[in-house]
């Protein structure tokens, strides 16, 4: 009964989790990022997030990879972390409120909502219902399920020691919560078990602390093997719940006494009191180490040293007060950004081509990265050539302007065809596709030429150098006329059997992206040229 109550309660979160999300949009990222100027800001975004996704290791995640992307600074990121340990309180003051006994009329409103209204929004509010429901219906199983321990006398002895040595009871809460990942759940638990008088206040209290060190865990396994800004944030999470579990096991006793008599005097029914514990813990420790957030970040960077790559997805130069002062001043910032956006996709294509060489699930990722960079400068470099237009523009700004909302549209091609390449390596190792010696070496030799050819687009462009663009369309001409003799080779080697045909398919669809990423790179070099 406990375990099939705990993966209902477990399912539950991360039903209703799902749901919010949905329900919010796809707005939590952007929430990160515009709110996160000041640690303060930060708390407050990380505590709102939290809340929206029902799991503080979501945010936590989910600022990570903002870092990683360079939405966030690690000092930033901090203050999200500890706003994560916040709103993570949330869950337990939730289940304080025993609504348990409505738990199957929620199940039944969310089912209603689901398989009976067609209508989307409503399918997510009844995802959200449902979750709600099924984690109060899971919490009263575990409840249940756990009855007979008041009965053990094993049990009865532990949380006796426990009571003793708050260091055991630190340490257990921390190997549960590591073992089922969630310390909504373990704390969920812990409700139930201080409500049927199995583990006084003494044992519980120190229980909890240690299901605040077990949820950093969850972080620290999504980080292994990700980039380095990924595990200084990872780490930091940590040093912070384990600073604060040390500082209130120093002052143990007062604390104790302290939530005892709020539980007295508020007259809190036992699960509230757990949270209120909660609450209290976290938010004070939040207030204790704000201030501390550069110390942090400075020991997490000498904890793990190195250089990180760091893709800026934020425009650098579109200041929007130029656009009404001077068009062309507007025009030239305009370029610089081009400029920056060509560049990312010239080194998420180098990722890409390190990708299909190594394998290395980390080119991948910064490919992806570079991507998704590429994607936001476009929508920001658009918008602001199409606010320009609205002015009256010289010839020559008109054709720059034309020039430019043309080469922003190639290098957003380039960023799909790059996103096709690692898709293509990734369906390859997916289903352990292998290549021939040949092929590999053939790819080598394209993605050399197609890179030097973008690579030569780029200068083409920031020189306005007619000699580079006439380069461009010459090495375009080789990519094409090397498409061509890589698929008969590989035709051959089909037909003798040294490739496989899954291979072959595989090989056939990246020498066709290059190649289309050499015609976007010709697209650029005409441009110049008609400009000239």
């Amino acid at each position: 009964m406990f375990f099939g109550g705990l993966g209902i309660f477990l399912f539950g979160i991360k039903y209703m989790g799902d749901g919010l999300q949905k329900v919010a949009g796809d707005k939590l990222r952007d929430v990160l990022d515009k709110f996160t100027s000041n640690p303060v800001m930060g708390v407050i975004a990380g505590i709102v997030v939290t809340i929206l996704l029902q799991t503080s290791t979501g945010t936590t995640v989910l600022a990570i990879g903002l870092v990683n992307a360079g939405f966030m600074t690690l000092r930033q990121s901090i203050g999200v972390i500890m706003g994560a340990n916040i709103g993570t309180t949330v869950t337990a003051f939730i289940i304080g409120l025993k609504v348990s006994d409505y738990a199957l009329p929620v199940i039944a409103v969310g089912t209603f909502l689901i398989f009976f209204l067609k209508n989307k929004k409503a399918n997510n509010y009844g995802q959200v219902f449902f979750g709600f429901g099924a984690l109060f219906y899971g919490l009263e199983l575990m409840g249940d399920g756990m009855k007979p321990l008041r009965e053990m006398e094993a049990f009865t002895d532990l949380t006796v020691s426990m009571s003793q040595n708050p260091l055991l009871g630190v340490l257990i809460g921390t190997i549960f919560t590591v073992a089922v990942q969630s310390s909504s759940a373990a704390i969920g638990l812990l409700q139930q078990l201080f409500a049927q008088g199995a583990m006084d206040l003494s044992a519980a209290l120190p229980v909890l602390f240690g299901d605040n060190i077990g949820t950093t865990i969850t972080a620290v396994l999504a980080a292994i093997g990700a980039s380095i800004a990924a595990k200084r944030a990872a780490l930091t999470h940590v040093i912070f719940n384990v600073i604060g579990t040390i500082l209130v096991l120093i002052i143990i006793r007062p604390y104790i006494a302290m939530i005892s008599f709020l539980q007295d005097s508020l007259v809190l029914n036992p699960e509230m009191t757990i949270a209120v514990a909660h609450g209290i813990f976290n938010f004070s420790n939040v207030l204790i180490q704000l201030p501390f957030i550069g110390v942090l970040a400075l020991i997490v960077t000498k904890l793990i040293p190195g250089d990180e790559t760091v893709i800026e997805y934020k425009a650098q130069h579109l200041d929007p007060v130029l656009i009404s002062q001077s068009s062309s001043i507007a025009l030239g910032q305009a370029k610089k950004e081009t400029l920056r956006m060509a560049e990312l996709s010239r080194q998420g294509l180098t990722e890409a081509s390190q990708f299909v060489e190594t394998k290395i699930k980390r080119h991948a990722e910064l490919s992806y990265q570079f991507e998704d960079a590429i994607n936001n400068l476009d929508r920001k470099i658009t918008d602001y050539l199409v606010k320009i237009s609205t002015n009256s523009l010289t010839a020559n700004d008109s054709r720059l302007h034309s020039m430019l909302m043309d080469t922003v549209r190639d290098i957003e091609r380039v960023g799909d065809h790059m996103e096709n390449i690692v898709e293509l390596a990734e369906f390859q190792v997916a289903n352990k596709v292998k290549m021939s010696e040949l092929a590999k070496e053939d790819l080598r030799e394209m993605f050399s030429l197609t890179i030097d050819t973008l690579d030569e687009a780029i200068k083409a462009l920031e020189n306005e150098d007619v000699d580079a663009a006439r380069s461009v369309i010459l090495k375009e001409e080789q990519i094409d006329k090397m498409e061509r003799q890589l698929r008969k080779k590989h035709i051959l080697r089909l037909n003798d059997g040294s490739c496989q045909g899954s291979a072959g398919i595989v090989f056939v669809d990246m020498i066709s992206n290059l190649e289309r990423v050499g015609d976007h790179s010709v697209n650029i070099a005409e441009a110049i040229l008609e400009e000239e």
